[in-house]
């Protein structure tokens, strides 16, 4: 290809408005709006946009889609904080979907050239599929342990595609909705045999959610969960009354009283950061919280707050029993960077420094395991965004959790779609891990969903409120337990092949292309 033809292609005038169409498509297909369908408008615009592009062209085009398709959906990163982590995040994270996209473009020209006859759009649509569920790995893993967000798979939390979590997890769910996607694509272009192929395999990836039976029965018995919903303005850079956040979530608890299931009550659970005073240093605070245990709830409560050991400050849960008070406790593994913490500070400071003043303080990583076992009960815990993260959903089974509890502070994204994309992750989640997961936020959105997913319970956002409800407790593991490990490893190590194989396809052939230039000067 010479270079006028390269800069003929990039400036063809579709390519660029296509990519940012498919990127801001995206953001209807995720919660709240939810039409979960158009995610795959959304990549195949994507697609569409970098076929037979130059790795370069390639991904200057995708950097376009990729800010689009980043910038569309979270946007309520501005909503406190305003523009510039919004704007600095989704720079950054378009920078890794255009390399993806890049990837993408050069492989399927080279498998174009390389592969014929009637399965051609199956393998390609499959090399499409590996390369943008590494991409995803890579953005929700780097840099500084990445942003488990925005992926393929969170918009169909309330689709039958969902149960494809059950078989490998979200990294499984992302590759079909891409697969299915690039051969839809592929329909264009192909033979009639070649799009009776494809035909016959997205039907049979659209038909086997349907067929995958996801067990939700209690196998330990069952577990009455009182989840507390305060409505408190428990916002990082909030300037509330000092113990007003833990006198919200007091109140709050009076409304366990009328509930049906009041007696029955297991375990009372209460959200992130549901304590402004920490109890280990406010002498008032751990009063009042052993009165309310030892003499209204009578059974244990978890709740989070701040608590320091040292000269370190962790975000964590506690486990505090009647007539014994704190006997346990969990630190957040994975504080969020440039939230709860600022790595490399002294180096963003000189870009930034209003904003990384904001965050005077900085969370340490926690290292204790996230189980509360509570009369026999295993239950695991994770806080606000682990839910999103897939190591610590495995690694709360792999430890024994029979019910999961995922506590968290929305106040910060007020009624923006942040807690609803959260709440798809904590249902994705349940069905992945076959554990009722009790999402419980300061403001909402607080659901409990069984290990189906189905919702037993849910609050009005922005009320204080309670769910008291019967969950079923579960010990065996869905498949995902152990395929999604295993998926993300081969997955990954197949995109790196063909990466390779497609660099070296373009080498030879830019070798030949010279060769035959300078032949052609000689004569």
């Amino acid at each position: 290809m010479q270079p006028n033809h390269r800069l003929h292609q990039l400036s063809r005038f579709w390519r660029l408005p296509t990519s940012i169409l498919g990127g801001l498509i995206s953001s209807l297909a995720f919660p709240r709006e939810g039409i979960w369908p158009l995610i795959f408008v959304s990549v195949i615009l994507l697609l569409v946009s970098v076929r037979g592009l130059r790795f370069w062209s390639a991904t200057f085009v995708g950097f376009a889609g990729g800010f689009a398709f980043y910038a569309s959906q979270i946007e309520w990163m501005s909503l406190y904080l305003g523009p510039v982590p919004w704007l600095a995040l989704s720079v950054l994270e378009g920078i890794i979907f255009a390399l993806g996209m890049g990837l993408i473009a050069m492989i399927w020209t080279w498998l174009n050239h390389r592969i014929a006859g009637p399965f051609k759009s199956l393998a390609i649509a499959t090399a499409i599929a590996i390369a943008w569920t590494s991409r995803e790995w890579v953005s929700i893993n780097v840099p500084y342990g990445g942003f488990p967000w925005s992926r393929l798979a969170q918009t169909q939390s309330t689709s039958f595609l969902a149960d494809w979590v059950y078989v490998g997890g979200l990294p499984l769910l992302s590759f079909m909705i891409a697969f299915i996607a690039a051969l839809a694509l592929g329909f264009q272009v192909s033979t009639l045999r070649s799009n009776l192929i494809s035909s016959v395999a997205i039907s049979t990836a659209l038909a086997i959610p349907a067929l995958i039976v996801v067990p939700s029965a209690a196998e330990s018995g069952s577990y009455v969960v009182a989840a507390v919903q305060g409505n408190a303005n428990a916002g990082l850079f909030a300037n509330t009354e000092r113990g007003s956040i833990l006198k919200n979530h007091i109140e709050a608890s009076k409304l366990i009283a009328d509930q049906p299931l009041a007696d029955e009550i297991d375990i009372v659970v209460w959200p992130e950061n549901a304590s402004d005073l920490s109890p280990f240093k406010d002498v008032a605070a751990s009063t009042t919280i052993q009165n309310l245990v030892n003499d209204e709830f009578k059974v244990p409560l978890i709740f989070g707050t701040i608590t320091e050991r040292g000269d370190k400050i962790f975000n964590s849960s506690i486990l505090w029993e009647p007539g014994i008070g704190p006997t346990d406790w969990y630190d957040k593994k994975r504080p969020v960077p440039f939230a709860e913490y600022v790595p490399d500070r002294d180096f963003w400071y000189q870009f930034a420094p209003d904003l990384i003043g904001l965050i005077s303080r900085g969370y340490s990583f926690g290292d204790r395991d996230g189980i509360f076992e509570v009369n026999g009960t295993k239950l695991g815990a994770l806080i606000c965004f682990e839910i999103a993260i897939d190591d610590i959903g495995r690694n709360l089974v792999g430890d024994g959790a029979e019910l999961i509890l995922s506590q968290t502070n929305n106040a910060d994204f007020g009624q923006s779609d942040e807690t609803f994309q959260q709440a798809a992750l904590a249902r994705l989640r349940a069905i992945e891990t076959g554990r009722s997961i009790v999402n419980i936020s300061t403001v909402g959105v607080s659901s409990i969903y069984g290990a189906d997913g189905k919702i037993l319970a849910s609050l009005p956002t922005f009320e204080p409120g309670v769910m008291v409800t019967e969950v079923p407790l579960r010990t065996s593991t869905t498949p995902a337990m152990t395929i999604g490990p295993i998926f993300d490893l081969v997955n990954n190590a197949l995109a790196v092949v063909l990466g390779a194989l497609a660099i070296a396809y373009r080498a030879r052939r830019k070798a030949r292309d010279h060769t035959d230039t300078s032949q052609e000067a000689s004569l």
